[in-house]
């Protein structure tokens, strides 16, 4: 896997401690309630996928590069949009959410199938 592939890893996660920082002590006073845990929903699922690209990187498996971007394209559309959307309450960015998470069960159904084709027993 190619080193750039790590470093956005690190990147991603980087980004999302500290977002979930900024949201826990920031935000908190300036949102409401639940605004903050829609914010949250997007810490969860950006953090959750920056480990996975990670992994990703790290295994070396180039079978896997489809699921890496379609993961990161998950993370930029799917958590930045809830962020974006929590911070200005503009209703239009709930519409960018779903094809976040469209692009994460790509990924999913990626690293199924290419595990499935490449993987032995």
């Amino acid at each position: 896997m190619k080193k750039s592939f790590v470093m956005t890893a690190g990147l991603f996660g980087f980004v999302g401690v500290t977002l979930g920082a900024f949201g826990g002590h920031a935000l908190k006073e300036i949102i409401s309630p639940e605004m903050l845990e829609i914010y949250k929903i997007g810490i969860q699922y950006h953090l959750i996928h920056a480990v996975v690209l990670l992994a990703i990187a790290l295994s070396g498996k180039e079978f896997l590069q489809k699921s890496f971007m379609f993961f990161t394209v998950g993370i930029l559309l799917f958590s930045f949009s809830l962020y974006a959307y929590a911070i200005s309450g503009i209703k239009f960015l709930v519409f960018i959410t779903p094809l976040g998470g469209t692009c994460f069960l790509i990924g999913w159904g990626l690293v199924v199938y290419q595990s499935w084709k490449h993987v032995k027993e």
